[in-house]
């Protein structure tokens, strides 16, 4: 098993508005958990202007959530974010060892009857969220992929590989509220709508899937070709699959997430994840300009 890699990452956005802003606040998912493959070593925000109010809480999904408040006019937004995280290896699961995704969807369904901790946690990750819908079509598009008694794990490969083979990366294309059923009409968009529609499919089979956020390693290593979707954030699926727990998967570059993956957050969709959202009063028209850059350093 290869050694632990430690990233550097930068991660810049700049909100340019047409008038002043009077007064704002903001919500930012920026600061990497820490799991048991990943470890946040240091955290820092760079912030113009600096916000008259800081705190920082834990959301309902265990994410890390800087909240700002600026009640002072300005024309311009600028968050820097740095961070040191360590991403250690992590052994792929044998997907034919996984239970037949059938049996998995059953002891998720709520029923009267006593339900493990972590299968009742996953079960939040079973239903329709508000860029998530569950319908009949998606069940439909996603149904070769599931046969009779597949190992879960089995038919999330499968899937993930259908959808990075009939869809087209494709930025510009779409919009975070772009419908998923326009998505999946049009075959094209970037990594946050390969999640959701990979998300719908599994939820619509009864199982749970969960949207993360985070970013890839700029540069490839030697001997790998460049990944879709470095250089900005990225956006990938983890789906309960007992039991071996929740492993992630990548359908923007067909991959089972190993080391070249820096985790953010998780949710339900991304609107749970935001990297920033918030409130202004003022304003009017604005640009957005984000920048990320991911890099591998000693040691």
């Amino acid at each position: 098993m290869s050694e632990p890699v430690r990233y550097q990452v930068r991660h810049q956005t700049v909100y340019a508005y047409g008038s002043d802003v009077a007064h704002a606040h903001h919500l930012l998912h920026l600061a990497p958990r820490t799991t048991e493959t990943q470890t946040c070593e240091e955290f820092a925000l760079e912030l113009l202007p600096q916000p008259a109010t800081r705190g920082t809480h834990v959301d309902a999904f265990g994410n890390s959530v800087t909240s700002l408040e600026l009640d002072r006019p300005h024309d311009r937004l600028q968050v820097t974010a740095r961070t040191l995280v360590q991403v250690r290896p992590r052994e792929r699961p044998d997907p034919a060892a996984s239970r037949p995704w059938e049996q998995v969807a059953e002891g998720l369904a709520y029923a009267p009857r006593p339900i493990e901790p972590t299968w009742l946690e996953a079960a939040r990750f079973r239903t329709q969220s508000p860029y998530v819908p569950i319908k009949s079509i998606i069940a439909k598009y996603a149904a070769p992929c599931f046969s009779p008694g597949a190992p879960l794990l089995s038919a999330a490969a499968a899937l993930m590989q259908k959808i990075f083979s009939e869809f087209t990366y494709s930025p510009g294309e779409t919009q975070i509220g772009t419908p998923l059923l326009e998505v999946l009409a049009k075959r094209r968009g970037v990594c946050q709508d390969y999640a959701h529609l990979m998300i719908a499919c599994l939820r619509a089979h009864g199982l749970a899937a969960r949207y993360v956020s985070g970013y890839l390693r700029t540069q490839p290593a030697a001997g790998q070709g460049g990944l879709v979707g470095a250089d900005a954030s990225h956006a990938w699926v983890a789906v309960f699959a007992p039991p071996f727990g929740w492993v992630e998967l990548d359908p923007t570059n067909n991959l089972w997430v190993a080391q070249d993956h820096v985790l953010l957050a998780w949710g339900r969709d991304f609107g749970d994840v935001s990297p920033l959202r918030g409130v202004i009063l003022g304003g009017g028209a604005h640009t957005l300009e984000v920048a990320v850059e991911v890099r591998p350093v000693g040691p």
